[in-house]
């Protein structure tokens, strides 16, 4: 004898169960933005699938811009800010619209950044700033209510004072971040070895010019600053001296040092790029030019540095990415024409190549959007 009753209560859970495979597989899918430069066959910025358990990735669209080296989503995943890394007038950063289920792009609108090589894009959502290496300048853009560039609000400069008579003797200004409370922006002031701090207003919506520097080692040549989640610590990557220089970050907007740290054992001067695990235990650092690879750094209780490991990669890894659920690190070699997926370690934090490589000409930023 049949039992409907019992039928009805698997057919139940069979449908309880793929939806909740469903549900599963659209949280492990990302999109992933990819910018370039377009000296070669390249032309902008690429989107992909990438799914975050099996680390595979497909194709969606791309948009044509000159350059854009460094780009930017906004909170909600519908806007891109990218800049186009031109050694001229025509240096530009552009607002973008996006569709993160199409990967497509749609330029809202375009303006000069007034400094060359504009590198890196940060934003609090009402504002967004451009580091302009050989412009050494910070540009700052308001930000119109439906996500395209206002106007150019500010553009401060940056100074000198560093000993390398070839890579310091003008200013350069490489990357900026908020704080973690809002209240600031920092910019890493390559050619002064500094750190500069710029009062953000109470509404978030304009940047007043720096008010306090924070000195590193002479020849350090300050690149890229991160923030620990926690709103304590922060982490800056100098690309001269190769070190990682570890802050304890004050209630009252200071940076203390606590810790320098090599990540560039070959010497190289070509540290780039520096991302903390998405739990926060781990700190990840590529270093190029020589010995071209990632330095793995776990994180100890206060917040300073112990060396966990080093995985080689391609050739020039200027920038790489995590996935929002830690598993993958993707590594943008832009001389080698790949992006190199890596799986970590959750525990010790090292990297195993998967071999899953991802195809595209001077890759040079990689961002994702859940």
């Amino acid at each position: 004898m049949k039992h409907p009753i019992l039928f009805c209560l698997v057919g139940l859970g069979l449908a309880a169960c793929t939806s909740h495979q469903s549900a599963d597989s659209q949280q492990n899918e990302l999109t992933m933005l990819v910018g370039t430069y377009t000296n070669g066959t390249s032309h902008g910025i690429y989107t992909f699938r990438f799914n975050q358990q099996t680390g595979q990735a497909a194709a969606l669209d791309s948009l044509a811009l000159p350059n854009p080296s460094f780009l930017i989503t906004s909170a909600d995943g519908k806007h891109v800010y990218a800049v186009s890394e031109m050694n001229d007038s025509t240096a530009a950063l552009s607002a973008l619209d996006f569709d993160k289920q199409s990967g497509r792009l749609t330029l809202a609108n375009t303006l000069p950044t007034q400094g060359e090589d504009p590198c890196h894009v940060s934003t609090n959502g009402k504002l967004v700033l451009a580091a302009n290496y050989s412009g050494g300048s910070l540009s700052v853009f308001t930000l119109k209510a439906d996500g395209s560039l206002d106007t150019l609000a500010a553009n401060f400069r940056g100074g000198t004072g560093g000993p390398d008579a070839e890579r310091q003797p003008v200013p350069h200004v490489h990357c900026s971040q908020f704080s973690p409370d809002g209240k600031y922006a920092f910019a890493t002031d390559f050619s002064a070895d500094r750190l500069l701090r710029f009062p953000v207003s109470a509404d978030g919506r304009s940047l007043q010019p720096a008010d306090a520097a924070f000195g590193i080692e002479a020849d350090s040549g300050p690149r890229h600053l991160t923030f620990r989640a926690d709103g304590r610590h922060a982490y800056l990557i100098s690309e001269l001296s190769g070190k990682i220089t570890v802050f304890r970050y004050t209630a009252d907007g200071k940076l203390e040092q606590q810790q320098s740290i090599v990540a560039d054992k070959a010497a190289a001067r070509g540290s780039a790029d520096i991302h903390l695990s998405p739990d926060g235990r781990f700190l990840y650092a590529s270093n190029r030019l020589k010995e071209d690879g990632i330095a793995i750094f776990a994180v100890q209780a206060d917040g300073t540095l112990t060396p966990a490991g080093y995985q080689p990669t391609g050739i020039h890894p200027r920038n790489f990415n995590i996935t929002p659920n830690g598993k993958y690190l993707l590594a943008a070699c832009r001389d080698s024409n790949v992006i190199q997926v890596y799986e970590r370690n959750a525990e010790n934090g090292l990297l195993t190549d998967t071999h899953l490589d991802i195809r595209v000409d001077k890759p040079v930023c990689i961002q994702f959007v859940p």
